[in-house]
């Protein structure tokens, strides 16, 4: 008998952070992580500039490690890549508005980048076993990756899991803004389920509570994100173009998905999904 809290009998889930991911993945034909400030958000910038990104929990000697046996560049930390000296086009980090500016020089098409993130690439990579075919999304990929979902995903039940952060002493802090975030991809699917003339999906209690949180700030997405605790943390360290490029919604029309050990590109934009295509 499958446990009350893996929301089964729902076609669309909601949890946080890796364990709720572990809970709601099983049955699950598709896993969606959301991690708005700042994982996803990168990745989906990352994939639409031609990137393919592999997913690793923490920087240091076992991220370079990790991505010299794979021949991939791994990303320098936010105020790594602020502080060097402007030469062009910024270093890969977990920031959203640096990855922009250099997918926006061509400069990521064809690399393969390795971001280590404590949140969003864990659950990430939590999620790899489960035999889900695992999605990232963030606010400016929400409505693609609703589409994908809707017209090109096997059918079953989809899970949509929040990061969330970390308190110092290392246990989860949820953070609205991926409530927000998993709203905001619910409230998308709901829609492209109506558009393409398909059943809607039964929304469990908690995938219902994360697209209530959407509707109510969907009309001040900008300045909620701006001033929820993580939004005040990054513009409180100078990183306040990042909310502002994380709060673009549906910007980006490339859908980030797990294939081996990378997120690759697959395109959605008015056509048959091809992965590791971008628009």
């Amino acid at each position: 008998m499958p446990e009350p809290w893996s929301q089964d009998g729902f076609d669309v889930r909601f949890d946080w952070g890796p364990d709720g991911g572990a809970a709601v993945a099983g049955g699950a034909v598709v896993v969606v992580v959301v991690d708005v400030l700042s994982f996803t958000t990168t990745v989906g910038i990352a994939v639409a500039g031609g990137a393919e990104v592999l997913p690793y929990p923490w920087k240091g000697e076992g991220a370079a490690r990790f991505a010299s046996e794979r021949g991939a560049r791994l990303a320098v930390g936010r105020l790594e890549a602020r502080d060097r000296p402007p030469d062009g086009v910024p270093p890969v980090s977990l920031s959203p508005a640096g990855t922009l500016r250099a997918a926006e020089a061509g400069a990521l098409h064809g690399e393969r980048i390795v971001l280590p993130s404590p949140n969003g690439s864990t659950v990430v990579a939590g999620l790899t076993d489960t035999g889900a075919q695992v999605v990232a999304a963030s606010l400016r990929t929400r409505a693609a990756v609703a589409r994908w979902l809707a017209r090109s995903a096997p059918p079953g039940p989809v899970a949509v899991v929040a990061a969330g952060e970390r308190w110092p002493g290392g246990t989860l802090r949820p953070a609205v803004e991926d409530l927000w975030g998993a709203g905001a991809l619910i409230d998308a699917l709901v829609a492209e389920q109506r558009g393409v003339g398909r059943p809607a999906r039964r929304l469990s209690p908690e995938a219902s509570a994360a697209l209530a949180a959407f509707e109510a700030v969907r009309h001040d997405l900008a300045t909620s994100l701006a001033a929820c605790s993580s939004g005040c943390e990054l513009v409180d360290a100078g990183f306040g173009d990042d909310v502002v490029v994380a709060a673009d919604l549906d910007a980006d029309e490339v859908v980030p998905v797990l294939d081996g050990d990378a997120l690759v590109g697959v395109a959605t934009v008015r056509g048959v999904p091809t992965l590791g295509e971008t628009p």
